[in-house]
């Protein structure tokens, strides 16, 4: 059900891509836009593990309880084995990036080793070796160029307009507008719907990993109810989605355009699992 809505709304963007491509830059625009996007996206993925784990000063651990939980989960599914990080922040969190299970990383913040007892924690790691396993550092990567080559297509599009681009009788100045709004704010939406979507999945195969959904669903309790106390300092928005517990503060309109599902469904949906 998970993968099916995530095949439905990569198609979903990928129309987005080509309705807009359509009205603002055509065929050869749309290309020139997603190629560029891709140049944009393809590094960050194929450093992640690198990039991410040097923004937030993680040191690499090959002993100690973190490590011990990781490579326990490891062994007993037939995981490759990640490389595994403590990051110095207080506030309790947790992420996995890297391009494939062969280049992963998994990270825990000193702070969410003070909180969790062992099996919540066995739950979080399990819940980020299941986003390796899932590859959805690859689906958020592709979902995140597409919609970046829409957004190349409104500034193009803004662009061609000042300097008398496009200049078609077929054209609709007011739709060509709204399209150059719209086409970005949509593309968006699809893009976070994907990611609430991937952790969900998440959730699910981790409390697999770990054979106890209520572990992994009390580690949320308390991960949660900390990082709206105090929220972790100095976040860089751009990976704010890779954390099992959104970093950063929102409500209401924030909400709608939020990485992360609400809270209270990823605790019940776990508490009604059976493993």
């Amino acid at each position: 059900m998970n993968t099916m809505r995530t095949v439905m709304l990569m198609t979903l963007l990928t129309l987005v891509l080509v309705g807009a491509g359509g009205a603002l830059g055509g065929q050869s625009g749309a290309l020139f836009a997603l190629i560029m996007a891709g140049v944009m996206n393809l590094g960050s993925y194929w450093f992640s593990d690198k990039i991410v784990v040097k923004m937030y000063r993680g040191q690499e651990t090959q002993s100690g309880p973190l490590y011990e939980v990781v490579s326990e989960l490891c062994q007993q599914n037939n995981l490759t084995m990640p490389k595994v990080y403590l990051l110095p922040q207080s506030t309790p969190n947790a992420f996995a990036t890297g391009r494939n299970p062969q280049h992963a990383v998994v990270a825990a913040t000193q702070g969410i080793m003070q909180i969790l007892s062992r099996e919540e924690l066995k739950g979080v790691m399990a819940h980020e070796l299941a986003h390796v396993q899932n590859r959805d550092i690859l689906i958020g990567s592709i979902a995140a160029t597409i919609a970046g080559a829409i957004s190349y297509l409104a500034h193009m599009a803004q662009w061609a307009m000042i300097f008398g681009g496009r200049d078609d009788e077929d054209n609709n100045p007011v739709a060509m507008i709204a399209m150059m709004i719209l086409a970005p704010i949509a593309a968006m939406l699809v893009q976070m719907a994907i990611s609430r979507s991937r952790e969900y999945g998440a959730d699910a195969k981790g409390a697999q990993l770990c054979g106890n959904p209520h572990s992994l669903a009390s580690a949320l309790r308390k991960l949660e109810s900390s990082n709206q106390r105090v929220p972790m300092q100095q976040v860089n928005e751009a990976t704010a989605h890779m954390f099992i517990v959104n970093p950063l503060k929102g409500g209401g309109l924030r909400a709608l355009f939020s990485t992360h599902p609400p809270m209270d469904e990823r605790i019940r949906r776990l508490e009604e699992m059976r493993v």
